[in-house]
């Protein structure tokens, strides 16, 4: 995603008229932490029921979790299913429609067959789940290839085409740039890791594929489809295909010119909802299937970026929520549209209505450690060790806990997939930084855990210039923030308080189950921030801060140094 505001882009083509150049600013060994926690269960102006739940359906990379959530968001139970992702040739990144769905049901039926409520009290669906990735389906509802996922950069040649032009802003040609800028906000990722890539790489890749399709959907929007047969988007899940008019936030719409400059197909494109729609019934096999009411309903539900930021209690503006999963992000709400071409991030259209949502995404998060179990502690291979530790990401924090803050200046970049946030880059790459003789395995895990969170100052350094302001307090979700140590990491590294959401893997299922609850009117939004429960709060420390800061800085130089050798050695 790239975004700009107006008024800047205006000053931009103002500078460029004068030839004015314009540059591109592109621990403690135990953690402290401060146990908190906080609810309100006050029922002001709503319906004084908290015994009626959403069956909350959150499709993660790794696999669906699904949770019975109350009207007022307490999560009572939940059950997780794996699936696989496939990685291909040439940046390539797919995922099976028929193994999330497997899945899905797995875990329902396993979920709902602890009778924990009764069925008859479980009053609607509602789905969240991993954002841009691409579902191809006939007109009977039937997907025709792989679901293309948000890794896949298979594209990037056709978005570099599309977005072309003799005189050039980041790559991007100058007319082109206006007006995707104008009316949507932003444009689409050179990386080509937007659904508008996806959609043109199956077009020119597989033409048969494209021919036949009735319908591109999003993830979550194709689990509606299984639910109620029924064809559409919400506001939020569209937007990443940058085909829609999005400068009146309760005016939402396809946009002509904008299709046009895509090169796709309108009737390609899938009826547009709010995500508070209710938009019918769950089919009758389907509930059957599940073991629901046939009068469950189905909320139009909204991305696991947009969940996550209600689950989090993130609603009022300016409130930030980290979340540290596979991928990893440092999202606020606003009260205007701003964005900033230069560091990948902006204001796009919130599950919430007449909000805005601060967007960005750093590629990798978590999806580090497992990379280090999985290619370097635990590979497939000769020298694996038969038994192995059951519950490494443990092992993974008892040893990073013994080594000291900074790791001896060992230094780890966690670019394993290129960059979205807060560069648009697909050619860099990670790397341990400044290993010697006497760097430990032990020392290395330390520098996973601080690098991604060096990544995350990354981008509260330029979300805090964009929003103007300070962010005192930040809350944080997703698996990472399950390890004390890491959160006591991104406290010191951020130099900023961080709160930990009660279950934070569960603040998307958390998210959709509350979106279902006010789609249903038994809460408002504005309500959520006080129900929201953290169990433990991390100060930073200042003496960690100073190592800290310092290796920070030498963390932004080895991108800034070495980014033209990627992009040779990547190209």
């Amino acid at each position: 995603m790239i975004f700009m505001d107006f008024q800047y882009f205006v000053t931009l083509l103002l500078s460029f008229k004068k030839n004015i150049f314009v540059p591109n600013n592109p621990c403690l060994f135990f953690p402290v932490m401060i146990t908190y926690k906080y609810t309100n269960h006050a029922k002001r102006g709503i319906m004084s029921s908290d015994t009626k739940y959403i069956l909350a359906i959150d499709l993660g990379t790794s696999g669906p979790k699904v949770a019975l959530v109350s009207m007022l968001g307490d999560v009572l139970e939940h059950e997780f299913e794996k699936t696989d992702t496939i990685f291909l040739a040439q940046g390539g990144v797919e995922e099976d429609p028929d193994d999330w769905w497997r899945a899905i049901v797995k875990a329902a039926k396993r979920l709902l067959s602890k009778n924990l409520v009764p069925v008859k009290d479980i009053l609607a669906i509602c789905c969240t789940s991993q954002w841009s990735g691409t579902v191809a389906v006939d007109k009977s509802g039937n997907h025709l290839m792989n679901a293309i996922t948000w890794m896949d950069a298979r594209g990037a040649a056709h978005v570099k085409k599309i977005t072309n032009g003799l005189i050039k802003i980041e790559g991007y040609g100058i007319s082109k740039l206006y007006k995707w800028l104008k009316l949507t906000g932003g444009i689409p990722l050179r990386s080509g890791k937007d659904p508008i890539a996806h959609i043109l790489f199956i077009k020119k890749t597989f033409p048969e594929i494209y021919k036949n399709t009735y319908k591109f959907l999003e993830p979550k929007d194709f689990l509606n489809l299984k639910l109620t047969g029924k064809f559409y988007a919400s506001h939020e899940s569209i937007t990443l295909h940058w085909v829609t008019d999005n400068r009146d936030i309760n005016n939402i719409c396809y946009h002509d010119d904008l299709i046009k400059m895509a090169g796709i197909s309108k009737e390609k494109l899938p009826e547009l909802k709010k995500a508070t729609d209710i938009i019918g019934l769950v089919k009758k096999e389907i509930a059957r299937e599940l073991g629901l009411s046939e009068s469950t309903r189905v909320v139009m539900g909204t991305p696991d970026i947009h969940s996550a930021a209600i689950g989090s209690g993130a609603i009022d503006d300016f409130a930030g929520h980290l979340y540290v999963g596979t991928s990893g992000w440092l999202l606020c709400h606003l009260p205007y549209k701003k964005t900033d071409l230069f560091h990948n991030m902006g204001a796009l259209p919130s599950a919430i209505p007449g909000k805005y949502l601060l967007v960005n995404e750093q590629d990798i998060a978590g999806e580090a450690l497992n990379f280090l179990r999985d290619n370097i502690i635990y590979p497939e291979d000769e020298l694996t060790p038969a038994i192995r530790v059951k519950d490494v990401h443990k092992a993974f924090n008892i040893m990073a806990a013994k080594i000291p803050p900074g790791c001896d200046n060992l230094i780890f970049t966690p670019w394993l997939n290129g960059e979205r946030s807060p560069v648009d880059d697909c050619y860099i790459r990670s790397g341990f930084h400044n290993m010697s003789l006497t760097t430990t395995r032990a020392q290395m895990v330390r520098a996973v855990f601080e690098g991604v969170a060096f990544n995350g100052k990354w981008l509260l350094k330029y979300v805090e210039k964009l929003i103007k302001q300070k962010m005192k307090n930040i809350n944080i979700i997703g698996g990472g923030a399950k390890s004390d140590l890491w959160c006591q990491i991104h406290a010191d590294i951020m130099n900023r308080t961080i709160r930990r959401v009660k279950d934070p893997i569960l603040a998307n299922a958390r998210g959709a189950g509350l979106l279902g609850s006010v789609a249903l009117g038994y809460i408002k939004f504005d309500e959520i921030p006080e129900r929201t429960e953290f169990d433990a709060i991390f100060k930073p420390d200042p003496e960690n801060h100073i190592v800290y800061k310092k290796l920070f800085e030498q963390f932004q130089a080895i991108y800034k140094q070495n980014k033209k050798i990627y992009k040779r050695l990547n190209k």
